[in-house]
């Protein structure tokens, strides 16, 4: 039977069985492989058993489903190739050797994980100094600082009421200044 295996780091090893016709693949809890990442959309894909072969179908993704990083909307997926999920990569594990190879190697001796992950996220400093752009840092304008005209509005209000009340003051200030000295 057919894996998926998780290869992001923080996910590394995590696997699922492809053992119905159809997984759905999304963010959220009502899909058959949750993928709790802000890359993945809610409801991304769709991974589909088609006799032997596993169809792989984009449903409307924001991030994109690549294989070997090339887009796709609709696509068989073969053992050896690279899916990808926004940004969460996965391998096919079929449980069979690898091409060319006449015996599955050794299994690797199995190390204690720590429960804490690193996840890298962000941008280092260096880069920060360099003024350098982490990958995939889109410039998209529709998430560039807009201009809050209420506020320019609400300044320029408080100013003439301001000049407002320091003209009534002198005013006020000069008739009692000049009512007194009558």
């Amino acid at each position: 039977m057919a894996k998926l295996v998780i290869l992001n780091q923080g996910m590394t090893g995590r696997i699922h069985e492809l053992s119905v016709e159809r997984t759905t693949v999304g963010r959220v809890e009502d899909n058959t492989l949750q993928i709790a990442d802000a890359s993945v959309s809610s409801h991304h894909a769709e991974i589909l058993l088609r006799g032997s072969d596993i169809v792989i179908k984009d449903i409307g993704s924001t991030n994109g489903t690549f294989i070997n990083n090339q887009k796709i909307t609709e696509s068989v997926l073969q053992p050896g190739q690279t899916l990808r999920f926004g940004q969460v990569e996965l391998k096919i594990d079929d449980g069979k050797p690898a091409a060319g190879s006449t015996a599955a190697p050794p299994p690797a001796p199995q190390k204690k994980e720590s429960s804490t992950f690193v996840v890298p996220r962000g941008v280092s400093m260096s880069d920060l100094e360099q003024g350098a752009r982490p990958p995939g840092f889109d410039t998209n304008t529709a998430f560039a600082k807009k201009t809050n005209k209420v506020n320019l509005y609400f300044l320029i209000g408080g100013v003439v009421v301001a000049i407002v009340i320091v003209v009534l003051f002198f005013i006020l200030y000069s008739q009692v200044k000049s009512g007194g000295h009558q």
